[in-house]
């Protein structure tokens, strides 16, 4: 077994292999502008670091967002096309479970917890979880104000961004490939089909059509 595990749902580019017994090589770039520059090169990275090649995987997992469009879609996309050409399985995962996930591994806050992360326009994507890291809420988009009222400690970018919405910053901060790989081997995380989890629309819109200013 040879897992490729990437990610693009937040700034963070992170690219991991995964034996089925642990993770062999990983690697995490944050960058938010350069999601398509940096995703392949890491891919190569890994593989070779694992002294491996791109026929030796045996399946693929994405982190399927929630995630603002642009840099959601680069992993996704990735993923979709090399499942196709490799002929590999591709599973999605949310996002935010990863992250939850990396919480429980990190340091377990023995207590109830959210994950938030940038949604831009001074929101969030988050999710809330039990203390054994069951979700039991959302994922969801909205004010990080919203949820100050649950003083819940968090991890993910929002919570050090709204720091008054929550009751202190969990680690990690972005989602790790690595946990990503280990939570799918582990079957500790939903699995989904490898679409986006866009939440609300693109920020980018396509012209409407023009109205004729001739009079019939």
């Amino acid at each position: 077994m040879l897992l490729l595990a990437l990610d693009t749902s937040t700034p963070a580019v992170t690219v991991a292999l995964h034996d089925g017994e642990r993770v062999v090589a990983d690697a995490t770039t944050v960058d938010p502008r350069r999601h398509t520059e940096l995703l392949m090169p890491l891919v190569t990275s890994v593989l070779a670091d694992a002294g491996a090649t791109r026929r030796d995987l045996t399946e693929i997992a994405v982190g399927a967002g929630p995630g603002p469009f642009t840099g959601l879609r680069v992993g996704l996309a990735a993923a979709r096309t090399l499942g196709a050409v490799l002929e590999l399985p591709v599973h999605g995962v949310c996002s935010l479970d990863v992250l939850a996930y990396g919480v429980l591994v990190t340091a377990a806050p023995g207590e109830p917890f959210a994950v938030a992360t940038d949604a831009r326009r001074r929101e969030v994507y988050w999710a809330t979880y039990d203390a054994d890291g069951a979700r039991t809420g959302g994922p969801d988009v909205g004010p990080a104000a919203a949820l100050a009222g649950r003083r819940l400690p968090a991890a993910g970018a929002g919570a050090r961004q709204y720091p008054d919405a929550f009751a202190r910053a969990l680690d990690p901060e972005y989602p790790s490939a690595a946990h990503l790989a280990a939570a799918v081997v582990a079957k500790a995380i939903p699995i989904l089909a490898p679409d986006p989890l866009y939440l609300r629309r693109p920020d980018a819109t396509p012209p409407s059509a023009r109205k004729s200013v001739l009079t019939r």
